[in-house]
């Protein structure tokens, strides 16, 4: 006699044994050596838009930045500003602990800003400039047309270097330090005394031999006789001795030299002649002064391409910023940044 078809027994054995299937398919993928990774990365892709997505202490802060070229202000989170400096300040290829020392040293000189002389002196409503005078920043739309193709790369890899500081400032004795940088040193950084009036205690002469792989790290200048008489205001009586450095830093720069009865210092020499340095030596050759700088820049605080060189031997950022600046510690800067907002 044959039997007739139970589909309720079916479909309950059909139940019992996708219940038995069920832990060994979600365990497979996690289970051995053999595995693809591509669950992992999900994973952690998503995990990485959720951390992204909550608010964070720079992105708390609004920036009022004064454009130059347009002379207007510009209104944009603390965090996507120092994007814009970083970017604009140092190349996105150096190692990224080297951008993430200079992001540390952005928002250091935004607080520093902030809290001292703040807005004054600025146009209405603006929080700092764009150029030299403070910051170099560019927005996101000046950086796509700089970087082209490499823009999705290049501002990723700024963007982590800020949110791996998220916060963070750099301060002495509790307060936020000068956070001055350079480009390039001639293998000492200077004490800040021997550049400017101020005896800074966190701005200490420092070895810096890393420099020496930058592209900036020696330049010949070549000025007319007349031309570098008529900028220092000296008459050259004999071509064959053009001056005597009579004062050495303590960053083996220029202190003082005497140029025809004429002392001057290293640095009224360097930015009245336009030199990249005050580590300078120089001679007549026909009617010209030959002038060979070693280093680029004021020399005071951290040197950029010295923190890539640090980052490239393995240092990571705090390494960096605690060698170019002495005795400082790396703090939360929330409460600070906080105070900057309640003082706008």
């Amino acid at each position: 006699m044959k039997k007739k078809f139970n589909p309720i027994f079916v479909l309950a054995a059909l139940l019992f044994t996708v219940t038995l299937l069920i832990p060994t398919v979600l365990v497979l993928p996690f289970s051995g050596d053999q595995t693809s990774g591509e669950l992992s990365e999900e994973v952690n892709t998503t995990t990485e838009v959720e951390v992204s997505a909550e608010p964070s202490a720079d992105s708390s802060v609004e920036v009022a930045v004064f454009r130059t070229a347009q002379s207007q202000v510009e209104k944009v989170p603390l965090n996507e500003y120092l994007i814009g400096v970083v970017a604009a300040e140092m190349p996105a290829e150096f190692e990224l602990e080297a951008l993430k020392a200079q992001a540390l040293t952005a928002r250091t000189y935004y607080v520093k800003q902030m809290m001292g002389s703040g807005t004054k002196g600025l146009p209405d409503g603006a929080h700092v400039t764009d150029t030299q005078a403070h910051q170099v920043y560019k927005n996101k739309a000046e950086l796509q047309q700089q970087w082209g193709s490499a823009f999705t790369q290049k501002y990723a890899k700024v963007k982590e270097a800020v949110q791996a500081t998220d916060g963070q400032i750099l301060t002495y004795d509790g307060e936020p330090i000068e956070a001055t940088f350079f480009s390039t040193s001639n293998g000492f950084t200077e004490n800040s005394e021997d550049y400017w009036s101020n005896n800074i205690p966190y701005l200490r002469s420092v070895k810096s031999p890393w420099d020496k792989n930058s592209p900036k790290y020696t330049e010949q200048k070549i000025i007319p006789i007349r031309e570098f008489e008529n900028k220092l205001g000296v008459k050259l009586s004999n071509r064959s001795e053009v001056g005597t450095i009579t004062q050495k830093t303590e960053g083996n720069r220029v202190g003082k030299v005497e140029i025809a009865g004429k002392v001057l210092s290293g640095k009224v020499v360097r930015e009245t002649l336009g030199l990249n340095s005050s580590d300078f030596k120089w001679y007549a050759k026909g009617d010209n002064i030959v002038i060979e700088t070693k280093g680029y820049g004021h020399g005071v605080g951290m040197s950029q391409y010295g923190a890539n060189g640090m980052a490239a031997e393995g240092k990571n950022y705090k390494d960096i910023v605690q060698h170019y600046y002495q005795g400082v510690e790396i703090a939360s800067g929330e409460s600070t940044l906080a105070q900057v907002t309640a003082k706008k």
